[in-house]
């Protein structure tokens, strides 16, 4: 069957804390994408190639020696060049839609607002990484910091998971910051039921694709 979109590829991202159920309500894209035969590619970050993954693994294996700020904000983004140049900029180019779990909007919560490192820092480095290249969509999963630790508190749990609660708060003030100044970025109440977080992705992405697919 012929796949849509051959020329007018978008660049989805999906973003939120630990516990907000990212995973789950990605699927519900790609369902959407799938019932609209929209030819699209699922990755991750930091990940998606097999260098970035080693990254991957570096940055969240939980270590005795600390992880400098600036060394874990440096790693993320050789780990998303490497992503953007081998995965996620070629597949743009030839048509194909990239749906990404987690990109930039995550570091600056992570790193800048989490960490408290230097924002200009993170800006020059995003400017210098991605050329240019913005997601056209992103959804935040919203969730205070206590509910998201209550749904993983039975999991075995990385280096960043393990973090303090007043981490994870500046974490979302940081999402919410990023919300609130660009247009691209819609908020899902992720303390919601499963079901109904679910139904709130569908409406909100059916819309999108409507008018994607109609322009």
């Amino acid at each position: 069957m012929t796949k849509a979109l051959s020329s007018s590829a978008r660049f989805i991202t999906v973003e939120g804390s630990e516990g907000a159920g990212k995973s789950t309500n990605l699927q519900i894209i790609c369902d959407a994408l799938d019932a609209r035969d929209v030819d699209y590619y699922c990755t991750r970050e930091p990940g998606g190639t097999d260098l970035a993954e080693e990254i991957r693994e570096l940055v969240l294996r939980q270590r005795n020696e600390e992880v400098d700020g600036v060394a874990e904000l440096l790693m993320m983004f050789a780990a998303r060049r490497q992503h953007i140049t081998q995965v996620i900029q070629p597949r743009l180019d030839a048509g194909c839609w990239v749906i990404c779990d987690r990109f930039t909007d995550a570091t600056v919560a992570y790193q800048g607002f989490g960490r408290g490192l230097n924002l200009d820092w993170i800006d020059a480095l995003k400017g210098w990484v991605q050329q240019g290249l913005e997601p056209d969509l992103t959804f935040y999963f919203d969730i205070p910091p206590d509910v998201g630790a209550a749904r993983i508190a039975d999991r075995e749990q990385d280096r960043m998971e393990q973090e303090r609660r007043d981490f994870f708060e500046k974490v979302r003030a940081g999402y919410l910051h990023l919300a609130e100044s660009h247009s691209r970025i819609r908020i899902v109440d992720a303390s919601q039921s499963l079901a109904k977080v679910g139904q709130d992705v569908a409406q909100l992405f059916t819309a999108y694709l409507d008018k994607e697919l109609s322009s």
